[in-house]
């Protein structure tokens, strides 16, 4: 059945102004940029990492409904576009200090969790990304972090 996701896409209102965020900043590479009849197909994605990618993508046909753009327009703007990438790093905190010496905007900064470090920051549509310096394996939630499963 199914192997692997290997897109994950993300509504940008602007993708020249993506391109400069995920590339520019964030450090991905670009991995896609092409303009098909009705639209420009754009991806990223972590160096060296090309079978997981981001598609950064306008809302606007035919992706999105005419009648729809606008509406999810508002939702990207106000950090409700769906989706939260979580990017892995060996140093939430010094990726931290260089983003924000790179003017990333940080909504949380980094903060030690049972799973490892993590903050969160977001792109310059509102979309909301998550950073995290993973624990080493195995990792064990504390009895007031997780909620156990029920069978009900």
């Amino acid at each position: 059945m199914f192997k692997a996701i290997t897109h994950h896409q993300i509504w940008v209102l602007d993708q020249d102004e993506a391109l400069d965020f995920y590339v520019g900043k964030l450090g991905f590479e670009v991995n896609t940029d092409v303009a098909l009849e009705h639209m420009r197909w754009l991806t990223v994605n972590v160096p060296g990492q090309p079978e997981r990618q981001l598609v950064l993508m306008l809302p606007a046909p035919p992706a999105v409904d005419a009648e729809a753009v606008q509406a999810v327009r508002d939702l990207v703007a106000k950090g409700n576009g769906g989706g939260m990438p979580i990017l892995t790093t060996d140093d939430c905190r010094g990726d931290y200090e260089r983003l924000v010496a790179k003017g990333v905007e940080f909504t949380e900064e980094p903060t030690e969790r049972f799973y490892g470090i993590d903050c969160g920051l977001r792109d310059p549509f509102g979309n909301h990304i998550r950073m995290t310096q993973p624990a080493p394996l195995p990792v064990t939630p504390s009895s007031g972090s997780a909620r156990a499963s029920s069978t009900g």
